[in-house]
């Protein structure tokens, strides 16, 4: 039998809820929650010996359990002379105290100041279908009444689905009257997906207006959200903010709802927040494995993500997280990311605060009190440390945090707010200076000092970097590409000028300066704050050999190339990143790779002939395949001879570009290069990092 109306129109027609109450008969109708659902929050707002008016009551035992615990005092009204008299024989007998009334609540004959508390379950839903203005002009007046008969401090208290018309009707009718809006969520679509009776999957929320005595010529607004029933209400400090945290709440509501539905449902993610502060607090992937065949134990698992681990290409990356859900052997998997800034006490206290929040986004089939394994890296949360925190004119917000790699070394890595999952600049640190020595050593000087003493002053913070570990895969393959100049085993006796566009952290030149003895590098950063962080965080210091400029790379190189005498560079390296998150391309900007900047670039690269064969290197980072090839085309029709190397588990691409095609050198000769060139680097007292194979950043390289 079909009791819900074709359309939303019919909510605000008598003769669709005469003929439904004659349909339904006697059997109570709950649409927007039952009492047991709704207690807590009715609780919360009404006191048992306050009168209450419920408008629109139907044939819901909302006031028969309300009477039952000890609220006697209420009267229902409806328009509906059908179930009116269904309630009244249904309770004339075990609740006397009660009464029920036929009345139009928008034309109500009570006195002014009758009640303490409105109780509207739906009612205010059902009338506002549209906001055609008939409709709108009922509405008015219904609320105009609800006000007449509600006595100052008095609430009303008003269940809905909050949809968006609806919000913004009620809350902009009881703000303009300087009355307090609250806006409690009451149910969550988890709690609603398993009822046998047709329910909306949209969580119902409780208006709670609370009526103030006018103050003449205040324009002062209470506007609150209160997300959870037992949680701390946050104000907010408009109207609009408050329809956008509900909005939001929504969208929550219903992503469970599809969740438990069905899977497969793609990327999916979304962040827990601080119900006191609303910073995110977790980021979480739900990541479905289709094809892991089910038993009783694999339905579901949590993966906590340990501190600074979570831009990992395991972690960071859809394809990623996919091999790691199906390794994992789950059915679904929800990877959970810690966000700095946070405090987190252990993995006992992740799984107590996540617990319930990510049973909504169980799959359904999981049996009934199925425990949910936690899992981590090591069963620990990682340690993160944040050093410093700034913002930089270009660049915006960023962190430098110390972070533990899964081998128990501490890395310092540099992040821009605006892009918080990708490391800017990474390097590693010492492994006489941890975490935890640095805390030893800070607790022993107070223990040794007297109190008032000052402490000694702490060692600077660039002291600490390893300069002979290269972090970033791509940095590697950009010096693996010194073997394409010429006579690489010769390169630590030959000059050569390098120029490096994009200092970050300067990890990239200074393993060039300090491993090659002859060169001389020159190089160019548009921000002045990233000359500050890396000389002070990562260890980056200038010399007669290492010359920073502060510059737009564009107009340096446009510069040079224009002098009569242009200066000649062996090499040139673009390492710099696009400020704008927009474009299909984050590494270079689109400036960088038009051909006009190309050429000049060209002329400023050693022509062929001289001491070595000149070599431009671009990390390149375009998820735009089109881009990606138009980017190509430009550059081979001014670099003629062009390899592409791909890292393995991220985006970036390293393209090696020369002008002679010619002289193009298949895989055994790179592979025989990069060996000599390591073979040299790998004497006796150079500090050459042993993990770092030259020749395995040039086995996959493609000729385009």
């Amino acid at each position: 039998m079909n009791l819900l109306p074709k359309s939303s129109k019919e909510f605000g027609s008598v003769d669709y809820w005469e003929k439904f109450f004659q349909q339904r008969g006697k059997k109570a109708f709950e649409w927007y929650g039952t009492y047991l659902e709704l207690c807590g929050v009715l609780h919360k707002y009404m006191k048992p010996r306050e009168k209450v008016l419920v408008i629109g009551c139907g044939n819901s035992e909302l006031s028969e359990q309300l009477y039952d615990v000890g609220y006697q005092d209420i009267v229902n009204i409806d328009i509906s002379e059908v179930v009116i008299r269904q309630m009244k024989e249904r309770n004339a007998n075990r609740r006397p105290q009660m009464s029920f009334l036929k009345m139009d609540m928008t034309q109500m004959e009570f006195p002014d100041a009758s009640f303490q508390v409105v109780l509207d379950k739906g009612t205010l839903d059902a009338v506002l279908t549209d906001e055609e203005e008939k409709t709108l002009q009922q509405v008015d007046r219904m609320l105009a009444e609800v006000g007449r008969v509600l006595q100052v401090g008095g609430r009303y208290l008003c269940i809905s689905l909050a949809q968006a018309h609806v919000l913004k009707k009620a809350v902009g009718h009881f703000s303009r009257e300087g009355w307090m809006v609250r806006v409690h969520q009451v149910a969550s679509s988890q709690d609603q997906v398993l009822e046998a009776e047709p329910r909306f999957p949209l969580p119902v929320f409780a208006f709670i207006m609370t009526k103030f005595r006018p103050i003449p010529g205040s324009a002062l607004q209470i506007l609150e959200l209160c997300a959870q029933e037992q949680g701390k209400p946050v104000r907010l400090e408009s109207a609009e903010r408050l329809a956008e945290a509900v909005r939001e709440r929504q969208q929550y509501a219903w992503l469970c709802s599809q969740l438990y539905r069905k899977a497969g449902l793609g990327n999916v993610s979304l962040d827990l927040c601080n119900g006191d502060t609303g910073e995110p607090r977790y980021t979480l992937h739900v990541v479905d494995s289709p094809t892991v065949k089910p038993s009783r134990d694999n339905h579901f698992a949590i993966f906590i993500i340990p501190q600074g681990r979570e831009t990992e290409w395991l972690f960071g990356m859809e394809e990623g997280r996919k091999q790691l859900a199906a390794s994992a052997g789950f059915r679904r998997l929800i990877t959970v990311a810690l966000h700095r800034g946070q405090q987190y006490e252990g993995m006992d206290s992740i799984q107590a605060e996540l617990s319930a929040r990510v049973m909504e986004l169980a799959p359904a089939g999981m049996p009934a009190q199925q425990q949910v394994p936690f899992l981590s890296v090591g069963g620990d949360i990682g340690v993160r440390t944040i050093q410093h925190q700034d913002r930089s004119p270009l660049s915006g917000d960023y962190v430098i945090e110390d972070v533990q790699g899964d081998d128990k070394c501490y890395f310092r890595r540099l992040i821009f707010l605006s892009n918080r999952n990708v490391v800017q600049s990474e390097a590693r640190l010492l492994k006489g200076v941890s975490h935890k020595a640095q805390k030893k050593r800070k607790k022993d000087r107070k223990k040794q000092w007297p109190a008032g003493t000052p402490e000694e002053p702490p060692a600077a913070p660039g002291q600490s970097i390893d300069k002979s570990y290269l972090c970033c895969e791509h940095h590697k393959a950009m010096i693996a590409g010194l073997a394409l100049l010429r006579n690489p085993e010769l390169l630590l006796e030959t000059p050569l000028a390098l120029l490096v566009v994009g200092l970050g952290g300067g990890s990239l030149p200074l393993f060039v300066h300090d491993h090659f003895p002859k060169s001389h590098i020159e190089a160019v950063e548009i921000d002045p704050s990233m000359l500050e962080v890396a000389t002070q965080w990562f260890g980056f210091s200038q010399s007669d050999r290492m010359k920073v400029h502060i510059a737009d790379g564009l107009d340096y190189i446009t510069s040079l190339a224009g002098r009569e005498a242009r200066p000649q560079y062996d090499v040139i390296m673009f390492d710099v990143d696009s400020k704008d998150p927009t474009l299909g391309m984050s590494c270079p900007p689109p400036a960088f790779v038009d051909q006009p900047f190309l050429q000049k670039v060209k002329s400023i690269l050693t022509p062929e002939g001289m001491r070595t064969k000149g070599v431009f290197i671009l990390n390149l980072v375009c998820r735009d395949l089109g881009l990606k090839d138009s980017v190509l085309g430009g550059l081979k029709a001014v670099f003629p001879l062009l390899y592409v190397r791909r890292i393995e588990g991220e985006v970036n691409e390293i393209l090696f570009c020369q002008l002679h095609p010619e002289r193009k050198l298949a895989t055994p000769e790179l592979l025989d290069m990069a060996q000599a060139l390591e073979q040299t680097l790998r004497k006796p007292g150079r500090g050459w990092d042993g993990t770092y194979v030259l020749s395995d950043m040039l086995k996959t390289v493609k000729i385009v």
